[in-house]
């Protein structure tokens, strides 16, 4: 009878080369019993702070609300300059305003762009974020809620230093100052991204810039503020939210260290 030649035979003595066991191989491939990675058989996380983290929908922990990209920053920054500063001189970017303010207004129904300049005010947008603040604060997201407030309530500040500082006349009232830059844009603009950012449903940010630009364009249309004041305001309502997020992505951090490096010290 022939025998069969055993593994462990050398290879000076002709015999074929070892072969790998199969239960020894599957140990490491993907499927195998409570694994999916080399090294580890029992299905447990890595002991990083990364790796066990499981990132939750709606701003729970392990999530932050987006922010603006570098290069939006950039650019809003460079308008929002460049805009207050021909204001100030009254330069060429100021006068083609005026023009272009001149032959807009009054091109729609004048009921229509006040319904779409009163979206800015106060008794409108205000309660819109508020309610947005309490859904954030009843989910844990108290921070959140605290930051989109302070940014509410830098919009006043800023909008009004602004104004004080330009002291630029409006489209029909040219006897009268403090136009620049819009106020109610400013509102809209936190007050509705804001809220979008703190509910974080699917569709509310969308919804959330066609309020903003309603206001901004009915503000134009019935001649309550020039084009250039609109896009001043976006800018900086931009610059404010963006300083909110970034406040509060910074929280999250520092606020996740900690817990991780308690967790590990305990562990």
């Amino acid at each position: 009878m022939r025998e069969t030649p055993r593994s462990q035979e050398t290879a000076g003595d002709g015999a074929e080369p070892p072969q790998p066991r199969p239960d020894r191989a599957l140990a490491h491939t993907t499927g195998a019993s409570g694994s999916g990675t080399p090294h580890r058989s029992d299905g447990r996380p890595p002991h990083t702070p990364r790796g066990a983290r499981r990132p939750g929908p709606h701003d729970r922990p392990g999530t932050t609300p987006p922010v603006p990209g570098r290069s939006a920053v950039f650019w809003a920054v460079l308008v929002l300059v460049v805009s207050t500063w021909q204001v100030l001189v009254r330069g060429p970017l100021a006068r083609l305003d005026e023009r272009v303010s001149q032959a807009l207004v009054d091109t729609v129904p004048r009921w229509l762009s006040e319904l779409g300049a009163d979206l800015g005010n106060m008794e409108v947008a205000l309660p819109v974020l508020g309610c947005a603040m309490a859904y954030a604060y009843g989910r844990g997201q108290r921070l959140a809620a605290l930051y989109a407030g302070l940014a509410m309530a830098a919009v006043p500040v800023l909008v009004i230093a602004l104004k004080e500082w330009t002291a630029r006349p409006g489209p029909l009232e040219p006897w009268a100052q403090g136009y620049f830059p819009s106020g109610h844009t400013a509102t809209a603009m936190v007050a509705y991204c804001g809220a979008a950012m703190l509910v974080r449903r699917r569709g509310t940010m969308p919804v959330a810039w066609v309020l903003t630009a309603a206001t901004g364009i009915g503000l134009v249309l019935r001649g309550y503020h020039w084009p250039l004041d609109v896009l001043a305001s976006l800018c900086l309502g931009l610059l404010i939210l963006t300083a909110g997020s970034a406040r509060l992505r910074s929280t999250g951090r520092s606020t996740e260290s900690s817990t991780g490096s308690t967790r590990r010290s305990s562990g």
